[in-house]
């Protein structure tokens, strides 16, 4: 694969961009971050990425997305230990198992996989919420078993695609656990940041990862990221829901449109 001037720029300004909003909105980027991979070097007439190469690239630059995103967080009192203990060992097993075992199947069937997450998503995103973040941050409670048999499940499919799969455990969290909005936010990045791990492992372990692009979208994504979750912090709770389930719906219909 050729690395001209032009194309170092857009993967920098792809990282850069969906490392900002995904920061924001605690998901690790790959929701906005694969498509944009996939589709907007080709437009350009530069080097395209098979699904495989964009989703070993995205596995490994979630992985330090989700460590800048973590650390803006970590003293503002959001990180559900508990939480991210039981949903942190099972979805580091699932992504392990996906990451690892992507190796044998199709683009096509890698973008299928990417398609359905998305789309299970964003219909969550749009269910009705009513009253979570009126819980006393201390007073959270939630089902372990049901937390960590999802996040297996999440693990599998998101560590297919080399996501983190907070695009799809944020409405989990938020939904079915009945998380509070902005701890939600900060604990799916840490949550995400674990699940990064062993997608990135499996992926590497299969020679699934370019290392050029991988190491221009790390650096954007450390400077980016961690901008994006202050920025988060200072937004409207709603505002944040809604931004999360319109580029989760838009990526999702794209997915689709091209099967079609």
């Amino acid at each position: 694969m050729e690395y001209s001037i032009l194309f170092l720029i857009t993967i920098f300004l792809i990282g850069f961009i969906g490392s900002f909003i995904s920061g924001m909105v605690g998901i690790g980027g790959s929701i906005i971050k694969y498509p944009m991979l996939l589709y907007i070097p080709a437009m350009l007439g530069l080097s395209a990425f098979s699904a495989h190469e964009v989703s070993g690239i995205s596995a490994v630059q979630v992985l330090f997305a989700t460590i800048g995103g973590v650390w803006a967080y970590r003293k503002g009192g959001y990180l559900n230990k508990t939480l991210i203990i039981y949903m942190g060992i099972s979805i580091l097993i699932g992504s392990f198992i996906g990451g690892y075992g992507s190796q044998l199947m199709t683009d096509q069937g890698i973008n299928l996989v990417y398609g359905i997450l998305a789309t299970i998503a964003a219909v969550m995103m749009f269910v009705p919420k009513k009253g979570l973040d009126d819980i006393p941050l201390d007073q959270v409670t939630f089902n372990k078993w049901l937390a960590a048999v999802l996040a297996l499940i999440v693990g599998v499919g998101a560590g297919i695609v080399g996501a983190a799969g907070a695009f799809i455990l944020v409405p989990i969290m938020l939904i079915v656990l009945k998380i509070p909005t902005r701890m939600t936010i900060a604990t799916s990045l840490a949550i995400t940041f674990i699940s990064s791990i062993g997608s990135t492992t499996g992926k590497l372990l299969t020679g699934q990862v370019l290392f050029v692009p991988a190491v221009i979208m790390i650096v954007a994504s450390l400077i980016a990221s961690p901008l994006g979750a202050k920025f988060g912090q200072k937004v409207n709770t709603k505002i944040l829901q809604w931004l999360l389930a319109i580029l989760i719906l838009g990526t999702a219909v794209k997915i689709w449109l091209d099967f079609f």
